[in-house]
């Protein structure tokens, strides 16, 4: 029997870590593709999926809203990951000889201050743990990863400089993803519903679709849109909002909701994350 949960990166990802810090008593198993990471689940490789959505100081993951839809499974969790962002280089490596700074570009646009300050090169890279990787094997002083401290334990870095991100509060959000959906939990710090929904084409559908969230209190704390099917006519909107679809309040502003959609789907019923708030 599997006890695994997959996510995208090589070992030592920030994905690594939030599986580490939210589930530590299952294997973290490491993908090429968040693609991969969701079919490891829904081929039976993986229990859970851990895919990041949204970091507070980059904004929206790339292309997760897309494969939320169609994965095929269902949001069980959410985990709020601190992102630390440190400097490594192979050891006996000096901060004044490093000239490159690989790393994932978001993590580049994360540490600008840093890398200003000290004359350092951007080299964006296909993710951080990997860009760890690579300066390891390559053993160039003059080169160096941003990633995680964990990441350097693995693969042998040393850490130049601890904590470079420009923001003191910087956040990932992931989602934990299951084939099986569960709302029968009910978590100590609230619950969150997450869905998408397409609005007929009637005037003022979203406004009169977002009325019921209003009126029956319901806080909703995203709501994002985005093209679907290569068409500036057809737009998806992806909303999270507090609460359980069988509190009345929720029950009522969904029904209402569902009057102005033509498409209606709970993406996943879940326990909010105390880190949240």
């Amino acid at each position: 029997m599997t006890n695994r949960i997959a996510f995208q990166g090589e070992p030592g990802a920030y994905s690594h870590q939030a599986c580490h810090e939210t589930h530590p008593e299952m294997e973290a198993m490491p993908c090429r593709t968040f693609e991969d990471a969701i079919e490891a689940v829904r081929g039976g490789d993986a229990n859970l999926a851990m895919l990041p959505v949204e970091n507070s100081t980059f904004g929206r993951v790339a292309d997760i809203h897309h494969l939320l839809p169609d994965s095929g499974l269902h949001i069980v969790g959410e985990a709020f990951v601190r992102v630390h962002i440190n400097l490594l280089a192979v050891p006996g490596t000096r901060l004044g000889q490093v000239e490159t700074a690989m790393s994932h570009r978001m993590l580049l646009g994360q540490c600008r201050a840093f890398l200003k300050e000290h004359g350092i090169h951007r080299r964006p890279a296909a993710d951080t743990a990997g860009s760890a990787k690579m300066v390891a094997e390559a053993g160039d002083p003059t080169c160096a990863a941003l990633a995680s401290e964990l990441a350097g334990e693995i693969y042998g870095l040393e850490v130049l400089a601890r904590h470079i991100e420009d923001e003191g509060n910087n956040r990932t959000r992931f989602l934990i993803m299951s084939r099986t959906p569960d709302h029968s939990r009910r978590g100590d710090d609230g619950m969150m519903t997450s869905f998408v929904f397409q609005v007929r084409n009637i005037p003022a559908a979203l406004y009169k679709a977002m009325g019921g969230f209003a009126t029956n209190g319901v806080n909703m704390t995203k709501l994002e849109s985005y093209m679907i099917g290569g068409s500036f006519k057809a737009t998806q909107f992806h909303a999270d909002i507090e609460g359980h679809p069988d509190d009345p309040p929720v029950r009522r502003a969904l029904e209402e909701l569902e009057y102005f959609t033509s498409r209606l789907e709970i993406l996943g019923v879940y326990p909010a994350d105390p880190r949240r708030h």
